[in-house]
């Protein structure tokens, strides 16, 4: 089987973080945030096709990363699929949310 690719893009202007492609077993170990400078990353997450339980526990590791690092992190635009596997495994509330 294969899977889309995935890849996480950094907006330079504003720091935000663009990820698209599939969040799956087979992207995610390739999928590192670093994101230069201080203060709030927004995460827009709009682009992200398929996805399963490694996708979760990646944006988990990232907000990990983000608190250990002093910095703020946040979700934008999550799919549908992405939120209900959240909160099928009891982590939606762990997860920063912008609803716009």
């Amino acid at each position: 089987m294969t899977t889309e690719a995935a890849e996480v893009r950094l907006d330079a202007a504003n720091g935000d973080c663009f990820v698209t492609g599939a969040l799956d077993f087979a992207n995610v170990p390739s999928l590192p945030l670093a994101v230069p400078g201080d203060g709030e990353v927004t995460v827009d997450l709009s682009g992200v096709g398929r996805v399963d339980s490694a996708g979760v526990a990646l944006l988990l590791e990232w907000v990990r990363e983000a608190r250990a690092h002093g910095r703020a992190l946040v979700f934008r635009g999550m799919p549908a699929q992405l939120l209900a596997i959240a909160r099928v495994s009891g982590v939606d509330t762990i997860l920063p949310l912008d609803d716009r």
